[in-house]
């Protein structure tokens, strides 16, 4: 099985919402037990890459396996467990 792949969309260096997505991602991801799963990366909001890969313009934003999950907001553990749940099943 492939490896799920999270990416926290954000500006950089991270404001204080980006880095509480991504902590309580990598959270989430390790309550569950899921590190050998999932894979959690940061990335630049403004890079070229995120924008033409994304379009999204607003921070901070998460990205699973490539589709836009949810956009800016700093969602809470709860809403980062049902996300994972739902797409590991």
């Amino acid at each position: 099985m492939s490896k799920v792949l999270i990416e926290v969309i954000g500006v950089e260096p991270p404001c204080m919402k980006c880095k509480t997505v991504l902590k309580t991602v990598n959270d989430v991801v390790e309550k569950l037990g899921l590190k050998d799963r999932v894979e959690v990366i940061k990335k630049n909001i403004m890079s070229d890459e995120i924008v033409d890969k994304y379009g999204v313009l607003i921070s901070p934003s998460i990205a699973v396996n490539g589709d836009v999950k949810i956009k800016g907001k700093v969602p809470s553990p709860s809403e980062v467990e049902s996300l994972l749940k739902s797409i590991l099943g």
